[in-house]
């Protein structure tokens, strides 16, 4: 009955307040819908501080938005966003992508944690130098479901927003596996961490990987050898389901399992294994699933609001990582941009365009509810949701001036 009575809540309210934003506010879905949800929360929590009950703190204490996003909504949401992207636009940028989703992810969590804990040292707060790299970590990967909704509408190059279509897939598994191997170091539970860390992350990774392509191909046949669209969407549902869950019981990278798989489905699947009638079926089915799950989701971290200890001095910390998160996103996408200009062609405007559009959503959130209760985890949280609000904001309501800009000079 609790499970009925949340999904009853956040399905009406999505429903209300993408109601809301279509008719008045014309923002797009995930910026509107975060931006009501949150000022609605807001009023509910002045009206609980008056006295007056509203039952909506209550009943955001009893989500579990890091099982309900990681383990629920993940799987659905990167596998309709792979199902889309074109496999050979990939393969021509697969070197800036694999830098973005690998190297760079690791080198921003180093340099982040590294400015993060001595900006924080600057204001007498000392978290550790760990909680300083697991911030670097949760925060370092573009979120696939923000970013792409918001790009298409940009009008950005082609180029571009496969690139970063492919770094936001594929970086977020990246990044989850650096920030459990990060966590895995408070408590470490034997005296050789980071050899099992490094374990770990060829684990996680290259398990992902093969596991997609294994579950990836047994759909691909089944579909291959039937003609019946409703059998065929749910043998899709199958392939997201149980092999999310499978990854999960391998202790392989459940994202990036996802993520092959759809973008072998969505390619060679669609190519070859598909009637028009199936792919009509399947992108109409996928892309309802995928709408109402993003507007679900962005309600779910507007209410995240009511479960942060709104400290002043934690939120000031906040601010203060906005323009450290953006500094290094700059640097860890220039740099590399700037070495593979010598031998390949870039689009000019690449990097301003990726560091203001590399916007963070609920996956950097729920990492953060995932980190053992105490203040390192207040401060965490409360940087994080600033972070992740502004991106979503601000960068997100000003990207498509900045690429009009850049693309009209």
């Amino acid at each position: 009955m609790e499970f009925l009575n949340i999904s009853a809540v956040i399905l009406t309210m999505s429903a209300a307040f993408s109601y809301i934003n279509q008719k008045y506010l014309k923002l797009p879905v995930t910026i509107g819908l975060v931006i009501i949800t949150i000022v609605f929360s807001l009023f509910c929590m002045i009206f609980e501080k008056t006295g007056l009950n509203t039952g909506l703190g209550e009943l955001v204490a009893n989500i579990d938005f890091n099982e309900t996003l990681l383990v629920g909504m993940l799987s659905f949401l990167l596998f309709a966003g792979a199902l889309h992207v074109n496999l050979e636009d990939l393969a021509h940028r697969w070197v800036e992508i694999t830098i973005f989703a690998t190297i760079g992810v690791v080198a921003s969590t180093f340099i982040t944690g590294t400015l993060l804990y001595y900006a924080l040292g600057l204001f007498h707060v000392d978290p550790g130098y760990i909680y300083c790299l697991i911030f670097g970590a949760l925060i370092s990967p573009t979120d696939p479901v923000a970013v792409l909704g918001i790009l298409k509408k940009a009008g950005a190059k082609k180029e571009i927003e496969t690139v970063i279509a492919g770094e936001s897939l594929f970086n977020d598994g990246i990044g989850v596996v650096v920030f459990m191997i990060l966590v895995s170091f408070l408590n470490p539970g034997s005296e050789n961490v980071f050899k099992e860390g490094l374990v770990l992350f060829s684990t996680e990774a290259f398990g992902g990987v093969i596991l997609g392509l294994l579950t990836g191909f047994l759909a691909y046949y089944m579909l291959f050898r039937i003609d019946d669209y409703k059998v065929e969407v749910l043998i899709t549902l199958a392939l997201v389901t149980g092999g999310y869950a499978l990854a999960l019981k391998l202790h392989t990278s459940g994202p990036i399992a996802i993520v092959t798989a759809g973008l072998l489905i969505g390619n060679h699947g669609r190519m070859f294994a598909m009637s028009e009638k199936t792919r009509k079926s399947l992108d109409d089915f996928w892309k309802l699933v995928d709408e109402i799950l993003n507007a679900a989701l962005f309600v779910l971290i507007g209410l995240e609001v009511i479960v942060i200890s709104i400290n002043p001095k934690f939120m000031g910390m906040g601010f203060i990582c906005v323009p450290l998160v953006l500094i290094v996103r700059f640097i860890c996408i220039g740099t590399p941009v700037s070495l593979l200009r010598k031998v390949r062609n870039l689009s000019k405007g690449m990097t301003r365009i990726m560091t203001w559009g590399g916007l963070r959503g609920g996956i950097s959130v729920a990492l953060a509810l995932s980190l053992p209760a105490g203040e390192q985890r207040e401060l965490i949280l409360s940087m994080t949701y600033v972070v992740v609000v502004f991106s979503l904001v601000f960068q997100g309501l000003s990207i498509k001036a900045l690429v009009r800009k850049i693309e009209n000079r």
